[in-house]
């Protein structure tokens, strides 16, 4: 009889355990999105003065699924704490301490670690809601330097917050003793240096860039004879979009260690060619191609210190060297008035009875 009284107790218990932690989770999932989004929006107008221009929507968006990710953990969490049955079954014992480790300790430790994970995921959010505001400044002001900051600070406070992140995992889920762990680091760090030599030098090359300024986003710059327009500057790399619109990523450490050419900071770019015309030229009609070239490219609007002359005999052609500044930096334009002007060559060689020679070799009989 006794034995029926505390069964029917233990099963009611049970049932009642069960019906509790299925309402925990019905609510749980129900009202996450509607919870998440109240939070969010509180959350907000923390960063309301801040963000003046930037709608809550926006921030919403990007604390959202963290927090509802939060709110789900914790809201399976504590319907499990609600049971009793099998939570207490042991699993295994401890080698050192002989103590007994549950069921319910080890959903302890993985939902503790799934609920460190989710509010750093939401500080990672976060941070990229307040670099995506700076970057919203930065792109409203006439100094680019600070669009070039925005993008690397962002990835060194998110790569900061990770390693912070794995610390606290380590201590609170894993318990070890961080504090020891650093300190052995400290022992092993000359081995862990020269295994990311590369990487270090990197960094310290992209702190070199903000440091010395020598671009900024948006210039074009030539980096041993690899040109493009800088899109970004990262933690360990520098992405340059080339004329042919392909992404090319080079390490910091070669931007600051090879010849970089700003091309940007220059008025013009400088053209330097050579012509070469027959032999049978007359050398009076030789001096009215050299003048008429010369006399374009100083009328043409968009060419300065234009010249040519009479540079060398080579082995099948007399070469004329022709050399002008165009003013025009952008390089669609650019290249458009050089083939404007080669277009011009062409005519005035014809014009004075000249052609353009070709590489021929003569016999003797010819002589």
């Amino acid at each position: 009889m006794d034995n029926q009284f505390f069964e029917q107790i233990f099963w009611g218990n049970t049932i009642k355990q069960y019906c509790i932690f299925v309402v925990v989770i019905l609510l749980g999932l129900l009202f996450k999105r509607l919870v998440s989004r109240f939070f969010s929006l509180a959350l907000f107008k923390v960063f309301k003065k801040f963000a003046e221009d930037i709608r809550g929507e926006t921030f919403v968006s990007l604390l959202i699924k963290p927090i509802e990710s939060f709110i789900t953990f914790c809201t399976i969490y504590i319907a499990i704490n609600n049971l009793t049955h099998p939570l207490n079954h042991v699993l295994w014992h401890r080698s050192k301490t002989k103590a007994a480790v549950t069921i319910g300790d080890f959903l302890d430790k993985i939902f503790l670690f799934l609920i460190i994970l989710s509010i750093f995921w939401i500080i990672l959010r976060i941070i990229d809601f307040i670099a995506f505001v700076l970057k919203h400044k930065a792109s409203i002001t006439n100094n680019k330097a600070d669009d070039q900051l925005v993008p690397f600070l962002k990835e060194l406070t998110k790569t900061l917050i990770c390693f912070l992140g794995f610390f606290v995992l380590l201590g609170f889920v894993f318990e070890v003793n961080v504090l020891t762990l650093i300190t052995g680091l400290g022992i092993g760090g000359i081995a862990i240096a020269l295994a990311a030599k590369e990487s270090l030098e990197n960094l310290i090359g992209s702190f070199t860039i903000f440091l010395d300024k020598p671009f900024t986003v948006g210039d074009v710059v030539k980096v041993d004879g690899i040109e493009g327009t800088i899109e970004k500057v990262g933690f360990r790399s520098t992405w340059l979009i080339s004329p042919d619109k392909t992404t090319i990523v080079i390490p910091n450490r070669a931007m600051i260690d090879g010849v970089l050419e700003n091309v940007t900071l220059r008025n013009y770019r400088r053209v330097n060619f050579h012509v070469g015309i027959v032999y049978e030229t007359d050398s009076a009609d030789i001096k009215k191609i050299i003048k008429a070239i010369g006399d374009f490219l100083t009328a043409h609007p968009d060419t300065k210190d234009g010249y040519a002359t009479f540079d060398s005999f080579g082995d099948s052609a007399l070469n004329i060297q022709v050399v002008y500044l165009v003013n025009n930096m952008d390089f669609n334009k650019y290249v458009r008035i050089k083939e404007e002007i080669n277009f011009k060559l062409i005519e005035i060689v014809k014009m004075y009875r000249s052609d353009f020679a070709y590489p021929t070799q003569r016999s003797i009989s010819d002589h």
